[in-house]
């Protein structure tokens, strides 16, 4: 009998020495270098700060991105890498311009040979800062059941990821921010499975610019190029003025006066400047045909190759990459951008001026009939101007929530009908429905990450108000995430996510109205149908 029992005993040594062998290793080999990685709250495992790409710096500010340099010492990889460059903001202890880092997250008792779902997640700002680089991806994972990788980056923002003119398409290289993404996830492709990660089934999604970022990959080069991802789900989609490399001449030229560049060779007298005295000169200037500054000067340029033409003309065309995709937006995620003191119609116009200056009075006629000025009260806001929330109305309808319904009916249009699904994201947070912000911009990122790892107000936390909110939401996100579809895997209780449209012959739009308590399919109004059929139409008039 014993040596049957030593021999089990034996077998359960070797079947246990298998199975560590092919655990992931907290350090992994990506063949450039070596990163040392550490376990985290919860047994989730996470490598932060490691290099996707090299310093793009000296010689490389204004060029692609390119694969980073070999390391021959063990890195590192406990803490988040320094952020981008913000535009007009001086380097801080946590920024720099050598900043092109990805985080990963994994769970701790993940296999090397997991293949598990990847979230590859765009951070917003923008396209003018780094607006979340230390998100912890934590929340997701065990929100997963510890069955998905979560993925975050840092990418050139501002001067250094999207100025444009001919010097830089001739001698350097356009839309930098978005080559960075594009390469961070030819990063994915190659070196997930170290991690445990499926390198054929990502989910790329973003908030804000970081979502502007997605729509932008589903219609690079037309839509056609990008293998790196195979699903999509972003919150608040950002559509602003799109310049060509023509109309973005004048920001070089001021840039290279302001440096005292002019007349030697100006993108080589750039590259010379270090970044702190070139952050001191960068200054916010107006948009062509605009008196004043707007809330984002630097983004995408329309460059003929990678963005081929506006976001509206794309999608409409049905040029972008046909994937499974959710896309939303929040009640009023226009109130974080409109001056508080916006006191009459005509500062409200002029507000929205600022940020499409090809708005013309006949579009503020239909912009008037479609959001009147309202008659609110918030008695916490401080001092507020009557137009403000009208304002605010318009400028979160124009650039997040029409331009999100806009995408998924293009997805279900001119995709596969069935995989296209749209949110109303209309959670009420006490504290700042009195201050009148509403449901804000990006309210809907702490549910997703959890509030404890991407912050949030209390009402998200422990027994708030708001905190049976935050299982249903990671519930559908991590569902897409695994399954490329949000009801498979949805939190116990929660309604079916429909499609936006679930025939051809289907009049009435549908999208998930998530509301505490009140989590449900809703059919999209009259009034907001009508609106964004009207900012489809001149889309490409306002040069979106």
């Amino acid at each position: 009998m014993a040596p049957y029992i030593s021999f089990l005993f034996l077998l359960s040594l070797l079947i246990s020495a298998f199975q560590l062998a092919h655990a992931v290793d907290p350090l992994v080999d990506l063949g450039y270098a070596k990163y040392q990685g550490k376990e985290g709250k919860e047994g989730v495992q996470r490598w932060l700060g490691m290099r996707y790409a090299e310093a793009p710096i000296k010689g490389l500010r204004f060029a692609a991105p390119k694969d980073p340099k070999k390391e021959k010492k063990v890195q590192h990889a406990y803490d988040f890498g320094k952020s981008c460059l913000s535009t007009g903001v001086e380097p801080k202890k946590h920024t720099s311009e050598d900043c092109l880092f990805v985080n990963v997250w994994a769970p701790a008792k993940a296999k090397k040979d997991a293949k598990l779902p990847v979230y590859f997640y765009v951070q917003g700002g923008g396209f003018n800062t780094n607006s979340a680089p230390r998100l912890d991806g934590t929340g997701l994972v065990k929100a997963s059941d510890e069955k998905i990788v979560v993925v975050t980056i840092n990418y050139r923002v501002g001067l250094y990821g999207f100025l444009a003119s001919k010097e830089i398409r001739d001698k350097a290289s356009l839309n930098n921010g978005l080559k960075d993404q594009i390469k961070a996830l030819e990063w994915v492709k190659k070196h997930i499975k170290e991690f445990g990660g499926d390198p054929d089934h990502v989910t790329i999604g973003g908030s804000s610019a970081g979502a502007a970022s997605v729509y932008y990959l589903l219609s690079a080069y037309g839509g056609k190029g990008l293998d790196t991802f195979h699903a999509a789900a972003a919150g608040s989609p950002s559509f602003g003025t799109q310049l060509n490399v023509k109309e973005s001449q004048y920001m070089y030229d001021t840039l290279v006066k302001n440096a005292k560049c002019k007349g030697k060779d100006s993108l080589k007298c750039l590259r010379k400047i270090d970044a702190k005295k070139l952050q001191k000169i960068d200054k916010k200037l107006p948009l062509p045909g605009a008196k004043g500054k707007p809330a984002f000067m630097y983004s995408p340029t329309i460059d003929g190759d990678l963005i081929t033409d506006y976001t509206y003309r794309l999608f409409g065309g049905g040029k972008f990459k046909k994937v499974p995709t959710i896309f939303g937006a929040d009640t009023n995620d226009g109130t974080a951008f409109v001056p508080k003191n916006t006191n009459t119609q005509k500062d409200s116009d002029n507000y929205l001026k600022r940020q499409w200056p090809a708005l013309e009075q006949k579009h503020f006629d239909r912009i008037h009939n479609l959001y009147p000025k309202t008659n609110d009260k918030f008695p916490k806001a401080g001092k507020y101007g009557a137009y403000w929330r009208q304002g605010s109305n318009a400028y979160g309808q124009m650039r997040y929530m029409c331009p999100a319904i806009t995408i998924s009916t293009a997805a279900a249009l001119h995709g596969k009908m069935n995989e296209a699904w749209n949110f109303h994201y209309d959670v009420e947070d006490p504290v700042a429905m009195d201050k009148g912000i509403g449901v804000g911009h990006c309210a809907d990122v702490p549910a997703i990450w959890g509030p404890t790892y991407a912050g949030g107000p209390k009402s998200y936390k422990d027994k708030g108000v708001n905190a049976p909110i935050v299982p249903v939401m990671q519930g559908y996100w991590t569902s897409f995430i695994r399954s490329f579809n949000p009801n498979k895997h949805r939190a116990k209780g929660s309604p079916e996510w429909k499609p936006l449209k679930e025939k051809k012959d289907d009049r009435e739009l549908s999208r998930l109205h998530i509301k505490t308590g009140e989590t449900g399919m809703k059919p999209i109004d009259r009034r907001q149908n009508e609106a964004c059929s009207y900012f489809v139409k001149v889309g490409v008039e306002l040069k979106m």
